[in-house]
């Protein structure tokens, strides 16, 4: 008999592009050009949603956004008209860039052939361009144990820091006192920090480091030198902590089915399934407290660091203005990371683009964060970061009823001491208990992004907020009302020499790892063209494959 059946990867697009709640969108919408509007807006991976500007109010910030689809070679930069003014194009992928005071454009790339590593967000290179797009540096950081990735801080000084892969065999592991039980095969990648002088027109120095290894504690094995009670040390990492719920890893044919449909890229392994146990996403730099933020999502929380020590004091527990070496000076999300509290004091889920308030701006001196995947208490489904840790849900036959996570962004103001150490509360919680100030969407659950997104502080007050997986960015002034609204129109279908995905990201084609809104009167505008290009990109249109017909017997 005939039957009419869709492949999985086609099926999981039409059960993530079911019907959820979203508020209303707000009044004067704009239409324009090239935006495309089916029945039926309200899609969680985004694919059947209008593209281009939605909404563009009176009071949003004038200025430029500037973001690289996931898929994609390009980095663009939009008016807040939806027009594309000016666009950089390279050979390798990217997701993630940085536009400087003098209009070139810094961007991390995803080299082509490193070797290791495969959890999303890969790198390996960093790229400076010239606003006409020619290549002025090139610098090159992997190797079989390290791999820059996710993000970077360009500092006041030109020189970069950048989150890199920290590569521990399985000896070294279980060395280093992990439980043998949850180590995988090819050994777990912690993380490190380093800081890269240029050189151009190629290469660089590597003149600070900061490493997790250096700074780890563990209670399951009293025969290694790192062995102490947890919460006596809630300065130090817990090595046991992120892998207590990892489940079993995939199967082999699980495996190769999610490269097929895009969440693995090629070097994902049985092996190295579970390997990145922090996934560090985020990093941002203090120049008045010399101090470095990273978001560290396998362990639900953000670190501070001080950056004012020697790499060999980083390595130690004395030295810099803090005293303290390269400790933690500051750890804020999960307490029961370092012993104190219970799940309930959890504050975050997967996050993304911890970031420091700028001096000048509203909050100043305040932390940032969006806060993916935080959990509905009736939510049937795993959270999104196990998934993306390699212990997916084997179970697809869910309800879009049962997905009640939603996201958030976060300020918080970091609770100092006289002497300005960072000191935990009497019940040995680093506070504040909850944020200072947050902002969900209206009916809470149509900003959801389970990974990916970002926001940053304007200097006007208002928030520019990207919702990755959808490539949805949203600017809200500071009572959280929307005052603008775009939909990322574009991608492409690059891949790597063997045919894989550069950045897995399985149906969300439309994602965005971050958005960048930079201020009309920012240095890198001035004398440039700022016109629409002609002619303007092609928007890449969805529509849902027609089903399959399989006969069978």
């Amino acid at each position: 008999m005939k039957l009419k059946a869709f492949t999985l990867p086609l099926f999981l697009l039409f059960l993530f592009s079911c019907k959820t709640d979203t508020a209303p969108l707000a009044e004067n919408v704009v239409e324009e050009v090239k935006v495309w509007q089916p029945e039926d807006t309200r899609s969680m991976t985004g694919v059947m949603a209008k593209r281009g500007l939605i909404y563009n109010s009176e009071t949003d910030t004038e200025g430029f956004v500037l973001f690289e689809p996931s898929s994609s070679t390009s980095t663009f930069l939009i008016n807040k008209n939806g027009e594309v003014v000016h666009r950089w194009d390279s050979d390798l992928n990217s997701m993630n860039s940085y536009l400087q005071p003098n209009g070139h454009l810094i961007r991390m790339e995803r080299d082509e052939n490193f070797p290791t590593f495969a959890a999303g967000g890969q790198s390996g290179r960093i790229k400076e361009y010239d606003w006409e797009g020619n290549l002025v540096w090139d610098f090159a950081y992997f190797s079989e144990t390290y791999l820059t990735h996710h993000d970077i801080e360009v500092m006041p000084n030109g020189n970069i820091l950048a989150i890199s892969y920290d590569a521990l065999s399985a000896e070294e592991a279980e060395a280093a006192g992990m439980d043998p039980q949850h180590i995988p095969k090819a050994g777990i990648w912690l993380d490190k920090i380093v800081e890269i002088e240029p050189v151009k027109p190629e290469g660089g120095k590597i003149i600070w480091e900061w490493r997790m290894q250096d700074h780890l504690v563990q209670e399951f094995d009293p025969a290694k030198k790192n062995y102490a009670a947890v919460a006596e040390h809630p300065r130090k990492i817990n090595l046991n902590t992120a892998s207590e719920e990892a489940g079993p890893p995939m199967s082999q044919e699980r495996l190769d089915q999610m490269k097929k449909m895009g969440f693995l890229t090629s070097n994902a392994t049985i092996d190295n399934q579970g390997s990145d146990i922090t996934h560090t996403n985020a990093i941002s730099y203090n120049p008045e407290l010399d101090q470095i933020v990273i978001s560290v999502p396998g362990y639900g929380e953000i670190f501070v660091i001080d950056h004012s020590t020697t790499t060999e004091e980083a390595r130690t527990t004395s030295g810099g203005r803090s005293g303290l070496g390269g400790e933690l000076l500051y750890r804020w999300g999960n307490p029961a990371n370092y012993g104190k509290g219970t799940k309930e004091d959890q504050n975050l889920y997967g996050q993304h683009d911890s970031k420091w308030i700028p001096k000048g701006y509203p909050g100043e001196g305040n932390l940032m964060v969006y806060n993916n995947d935080i959990p509905h208490p009736d939510n049937k489904l795993p959270n999104m970061w196990a998934a993306l840790a390699g212990n997916p849900s084997p179970e697809l036959n869910v309800s879009v009823g049962d997905v009640g996570n939603y996201s958030a962004v976060h300020e918080w103001k970091i609770p100092t001491s006289e002497n300005g150490i960072y000191e935990p509360n009497e019940d040995g919680v680093f506070g504040p208990k909850t944020p200072d100030w947050t902002y969900t969407a209206p009916d809470k659950y149509s900003m959801y992004s389970s990974f990916i997104s970002g926001a940053h502080r304007l200097k006007n007050g208002h928030t520019f907020i990207t919702q990755g997986k959808q490539g949805r960015f949203i600017e809200v002034d500071e009572n959280g009302k929307l005052v603008w609204e775009y939909w990322n129109p574009y991608i492409d279908d690059y891949k790597l020499p063997d045919g894989s995905p550069a950045q897995p990201t399985g149906p969300f084609i439309y994602g965005i790892f971050r958005a960048t809104l930079y201020p009309e009167d920012h240095p890198a505008f001035m004398g440039k063209n700022l016109e629409p290009i002609t002619p303007q990109p092609d928007p890449f249109i969805f529509k849902m494959p027609p089903p399959q017909e399989e006969t069978t017997q």
